[in-house]
């Protein structure tokens, strides 16, 4: 279902962004595989009311991985005993990258590559509990330092069928230069397919895919005001002023379908990144902030995304 050797593109899983609509958008403009947001796997068995929205899917979604968090196995184990309840799922993503502290704090994240044997064994956890089709694992290129090269081939053995690499350390956060070649290090060290992160955009993914040699791209932060990125990179073609207001106006739809009128605030955020470059944005994002009706967002976004005003 994935086809690595086309070098398929997937969508990072991002917090408060990556959520059904974004997702939609992305698969409908050539996103070969998408991800969830991150899921505790704590909120999976504790609160898994409150989680099932988190894996609803879109119909054009296929495939699509569900990520993970945790450290405790018997928990991670119960997480994937509920995700095998549902169809539609084709993966279960194991998040050793996230670097925020309270993650760290429950020796999740980022912090499980302090651990490579506890890291591996949930990686066995997984791949012998799941139902899906694929196991795989995020990871930066260490906590302090870079070693993800020296733990490629064990988490292999361990069942994962391909692993995401984020060229920054821990403690790099996401303002430490992305180390590419140290991604071609993960990727020379095992058999398994390695998809290359950080900082992926329309101007570089040629480039990256030189450096590192990966077998796909997981593109993030660039797709944030651009979803339509994964055509552009495809096609090589950029997308016109009037596709791209459109594209806007969709997106702000299938946020009320998603959310209900909560989308009308969820949505500044959006529209913050859709406005950038655009003369006027900053009286936009100052005045967005402000609306409280989807009929007005609606008038808002017509107004300021026209193309004639762009070209004006």
């Amino acid at each position: 279902m994935i086809d690595f050797s086309s070098k398929p593109l997937f969508l990072a899983p991002l917090a408060g962004f990556s959520d059904l609509p974004l997702r939609t958008l992305a698969k409908r403009f050539g996103c070969d595989c998408t991800v969830s947001e991150m899921i505790s796997s704590n909120a999976f068995v504790y609160e898994h009311d409150k989680t099932l929205s988190m894996i609803e899917k879109s119909p054009l979604e296929t495939p699509y991985i569900v990520q993970i968090a945790g450290s405790n196995k018997d928990i991670i184990a119960k997480a994937v005993d509920i995700l095998n309840q549902f169809d539609g799922i084709d993966g279960i993503d194991l998040n050793c990258g996230c670097p925020v502290p309270k993650v760290i704090k429950q020796n999740a994240g980022s912090a499980l590559l302090n651990d490579p044997k506890l890291l591996c064994t949930l990686i066995e956890t997984i791949k012998n509990r799941s139902n899906k089709r694929y196991t795989s694992v995020k990871i930066r290129l260490g906590f302090n330092t870079k070693m993800a090269h020296e733990i490629a081939r064990d988490l292999a053995n361990a069942g994962a069928d391909f692993i995401c690499v984020h060229g920054r350390t821990r403690a790099g956060g996401y303002s430490a230069p992305v180390d590419y070649e140290a991604i071609a290090r993960v990727k020379s060290a095992t058999t398994i397919p390695v998809v290359a992160n950080g900082n992926i955009d329309i101007n570089n993914y040629q480039e990256v895919f030189k450096i590192t040699g990966c077998d796909g791209l997981m593109i993030g932060r660039a797709s944030i005001g651009s979803p339509w990125i994964f055509k552009e990179i495809k096609e090589n073609q950029s997308i016109n002023p009037d596709e791209k207001k459109q594209i806007i106006k969709e997106h702000f739809e299938l946020m009320l379908k998603t959310y209900g009128d909560h989308a009308i605030g969820i949505f500044r955020k959006h529209l913050h990144e859709y406005s950038k470059g655009i003369s006027g944005a900053s009286e936009f994002r100052c005045m967005v902030n402000q609306i409280h009706s989807a009929e007005i967002m609606r008038e808002q976004i017509d107004c300021f995304f026209d193309p004639c005003r762009a070209i004006s």
